[in-house]
């Protein structure tokens, strides 16, 4: 369907100054709702095949099951069909790569790889909404858009603007809209921005027309399909004054409610992701964070790592950490349980997996799961990471039985992210309250042990993590003279008051509080997610 040019962006000359004034008064994304989500990603074409009439659709030589860089068939037929299974599982939002028309095939037939990711858009003149014909179409699109909002499930959908794909149809008919290659586009600025990504070509947004032709693509897919939000990918090779001016700005005042969240794949320093959430962005991943939880849980290293990262982002953030987006892993990292490696057991990765999950669904922010993690898939980099789902996940019977490349007994797994998710959505605090520190490492010498405080109001948890290879005897923790907790909650928390376990997984039933501290016998590599009892 092609769509014509809207007043909002043609108008060019002035564009940037008025988006700038709408910035500071258009609604976002409301924080109270979005910061209640579980949100589950998945790969379209690895999750579900719903139509296999759909499978050699569109571009030729790309469908082939045993390849792992073509089409295996999954589609958005599939996955309306598996929203039950997503409403057992427990999520609220569902994202979704790319629906892009992807480009032919990239290499020779049999050493050939195919845009099954979404992320290879064939981009033309005139400006179209074109729509994946392998995935099922636009008619397909829309129905799960509405499959998953009758449900009551959100519906977020992956969009690309720094990049065309290869060979993509916009390049020969429109060449001065991209930067040039290396080493010339190096002149132009800074690289990240300026210089292509993976020899994908590059948008130049300092042409007028690419402003324009990119910026109706975005607005052309909230308009034609519903959806409740957008994961910008690679922000941070987009000029940052153009999603801040221009992008952000008509996004949210296309559809005033919807919820950005852009990916900054920066594990580095949480000050780098600043820019971007100050640009308007109603969230951002907190890939820091997720590199720390590999080092501290995967890799069995102190908690002193995850800890610090977390006062790192309270400094940097303050209360907006609570919108910021968690992950162990996604379509772009290795897969949490490959991560311990060669040498280490099977129940050893499951007991390090359980601690970072847990982590995941406590800590300040909005969990987001990708697809596999819920049965223990493995995976190493990509294409690895991006296996497809097994028929036999779908039923608990299945997943009693398994298959190879998994964690054993992938039931066991579910259910564990399962009660996770519940205990994330009985208790407020989990979601939308203040976070203190009670306890980490701090040395060598001491027992490998991180806790923290979560509070909202009659809602207070405490979470205990021992991630050492040693049982904690009689660790002690205190609650009265640690004044990051708010006086009002240290009053509350007083000797001779109950916290109960939630999670059940081999940490005490109950605690009581007595000296204005907790005395506690934690298990090796467990972890207790307790509620005080009122």
């Amino acid at each position: 369907m092609e769509r014509p040019g809207s007043l909002l962006v043609s108008l060019l000359g002035t564009i940037s100054v008025w988006c700038s004034f709408l910035q500071l008064s258009l609604a976002a994304a409301d924080p109270s709702v979005w910061r209640q989500q579980v949100i589950y990603l998945v790969m379209t074409d690895r999750f579900e095949n719903g139509d296999s009439a759909n499978d050699t659709l569109g571009a030729a030589e790309c469908f082939d099951p045993n390849s792992p860089t073509k089409f295996h068939g999954g589609d958005w037929a599939g996955l309306s069909q598996r929203v039950d299974y997503l409403k057992e599982l427990g999520v609220t939002a569902v994202w979704v790569t790319p629906a892009y028309q992807q480009v032919g095939r990239i290499g020779s037939v049999d050493n050939a790889s195919c845009g099954y990711h979404g992320y290879w858009p064939d981009f033309t003149m005139p400006n179209t909404i074109a729509v994946e014909p392998k995935l099922g179409g636009d008619t397909a699109l829309n129905h799960l858009s509405r499959t998953l909002q009758d449900n009551g499930l959100k519906f977020i959908l992956d969009q690309v603007v720094n990049h065309a794909g290869y060979n993509a149809r916009i390049i020969s008919q429109e060449p001065s809209w991209f930067n040039p290659s290396r080493p010339l586009c190096e002149a132009l600025g800074n690289p990240t921005i300026f210089c292509d990504l993976a020899g994908l070509p590059d948008f130049d947004f300092r042409n007028g027309a690419t402003v324009q032709y990119m910026t109706q693509q975005s607005l052309g897919w909230i308009e034609q399909f519903a959806l409740d939000g957008v994961r910008l990918d690679t922000a941070k090779h987009v000029p940052l004054s153009y999603l801040q001016n221009t992008w952000i700005p008509l996004m949210n005042q296309t559809q005033p409610d919807i919820f950005l969240v852009g990916e900054i794949l920066d594990q580095h320093s949480i000050e780098r992701l600043k820019p971007f959430f100050n640009a308007g962005f109603d969230s951002v991943f907190n890939f820091p964070l997720q590199k720390a939880m590999v080092e501290t849980f995967a890799k069995g290293r102190s908690v002193d790592r995850i800890a610090s990262q977390i006062q790192a982002t309270l400094a940097a953030f303050g209360s907006r950490s609570l919108m910021l987006t968690n992950l162990l892993d996604n379509h772009d990292l290795t897969r949490f349980i490959h991560e311990p490696g060669f040498g280490v057991s099977e129940d050893q990765i499951r007991r390090r997996y359980h601690l970072a999950l847990g982590s995941l669904f406590t800590l300040p922010g909005i969990p987001q799961l990708y697809y596999g993690n819920e049965i223990g898939m493995y995976g190493g980099s990509d294409p690895d990471n991006r296996r497809d789902m097994p028929d036999w996940a779908w039923t608990s019977a299945g997943r009693s039985s398994g298959g190879s490349g998994f964690l054993p007994n992938p039931q066991a797994t579910f259910g564990y992210v399962q009660k996770l998710i519940q205990i994330r959505k009985s208790n407020p605090a989990l979601h939308s309250g203040y976070y203190a520190e009670m306890r980490r490492q701090n040395g060598p010498q001491n027992l490998d042990v991180y806790a923290f405080f979560r509070g909202l109001g009659d809602n207070r948890m405490i979470i205990i993590i021992n991630n050492s290879t040693l049982s904690s005897n009689l660790l002690t923790i205190p609650v009265q003279a640690n004044l990051a907790i708010e006086s009002i909650d240290r009053l509350a928390l007083a000797d001779g008051g109950v916290l109960e376990d939630l999670l059940e997984i081999g940490a005490p039933p109950t605690i009581t509080i007595k000296d204005s501290e907790i005395r506690v016998d934690m298990p090796a590599k467990t972890i207790g997610i307790y509620r005080f009892r009122q």
